[in-house]
């Protein structure tokens, strides 16, 4: 279907306006942790954020009403699930993932690469990316809690305080 009338697309220009407005004023007052993706419910927000303006804008069965209260909706289970992981160690632990360290020293750890379902040549993609050669030129790999990895090269280690709570990454006391 090519067209169907001047007014639907009036209400997609006219709603679509506003919800956009809404949206970002709603980013705005809600912080940026809202699209920080530090984590998977991070990054749940930010696509449900985005899902829920495409339907805002283009299904006439859903009011913009109904659309602002499902964005302050989301907006405020992020908020709700952020400040509790930030103030409750216990419930953090429930809500987010831990780092893990898939490198140490140079050294693979394939259990860790096992267990988060990672294979050698996409740490070594990784260790690419950042410069190195090699792994003996890596202190540590970390997946991160939002999926990502980073990698620290022997010569910025220093006194890998960074690394504290880092699954599989030894304390400075071992």
């Amino acid at each position: 279907m090519w067209f169907d009338s001047w007014a639907d697309i009036l209400r997609v220009l006219i709603v679509g306006a506003v919800s956009y407005v809404t949206l970002v004023g709603l980013l705005r007052v809600s912080g940026k942790r809202t699209l920080g993706q530090l984590n998977a419910f991070d990054f749940v927000i930010t696509v449900a954020l985005g899902s829920t303006l495409a339907t805002i804008l283009l299904s006439s069965d859903v009011s913009y009403t109904e659309g602002l209260a499902a964005l302050l909706l989301l907006a405020g289970l992020q908020f709700l699930v952020a400040w509790i992981s930030a103030r409750w160690p216990a419930a953090r632990k429930t809500i987010t993932a831990r780092p893990t360290a898939l490198v140490v020293d140079g050294e693979l750890q394939t259990e860790e690469l096992q267990r988060n379902r990672l294979t050698e040549s996409e740490v070594f993609q990784a260790v690419r990316v950042s410069g190195a050669g090699d792994l003996s030129s890596v202190g540590a790999v970390v997946l991160e809690t939002n999926g990502k990895l980073s990698v620290i090269p022997n010569n910025s280690l220093g006194s890998a305080a960074a690394l504290r709570g880092v699954v599989g990454y030894p304390s400075p006391s071992s």
